[in-house]
């Protein structure tokens, strides 16, 4: 499905955050030192963050508004030490209890970036790939009846 599809099913049927403005991105690209890619610069244009299936404070899908998004490591663990996880890791989105989507920043597959999932027992020895990039994402999660669609074992909705 494409990206303006998936960010019209956002906006239509979800709970968004009003639309970054450039200079919020241009700010935020200065504060963590990368640049977002095409398709989350797209996104954040559309809005600044969203919550998925139930409004805040009760969703499990919280894509995180500009401002806070951080290292993953300090998110999760409280310290920006290298041992404690990558410096190219920042989280994307909170699924609750310290458990989040993490975007690799180091790593972009044909200008994407992919996401992982840090679950706060596991990370930073693990955090398997889940998403090459941010709208299969996007995608996945619309399709996912709220579940996180990477640890159900039930067949999803194609």
């Amino acid at each position: 499905m494409a990206m303006e599809h998936l960010l019209a099913e956002v906006l239509a049927n979800h709970f968004p955050n009003p639309p970054a403005t450039p200079a919020q991105i241009a700010a935020f690209e200065a504060r963590v030192g990368w640049t977002l890619d095409e398709q989350l610069r797209a996104f954040y244009l559309h809005c600044n963050g969203a919550a998925l299936f139930e409004a805040p404070p009760d969703m499990n899908y919280r894509i995180l508004p500009l401002e806070r998004i951080e290292r993953a490591s300090f998110a999760i663990r409280g310290s920006e030490a290298d041992a404690d996880g990558s410096a190219s890791h920042f989280t994307l989105v909170d699924m609750q209890d310290t458990n989040f989507v993490i975007v690799d920043v180091a790593t972009p597959v044909n200008g994407c970036y992919p996401l992982l999932d840090a679950f706060h027992e596991t990370y930073p020895d693990e955090a398997p790939c889940i998403a090459t990039s941010f709208e299969e994402f996007l995608e996945k999660a619309l399709h996912s009846g709220n579940r996180s669609f990477w640890l159900s074992s039930g067949s999803l909705e194609e």
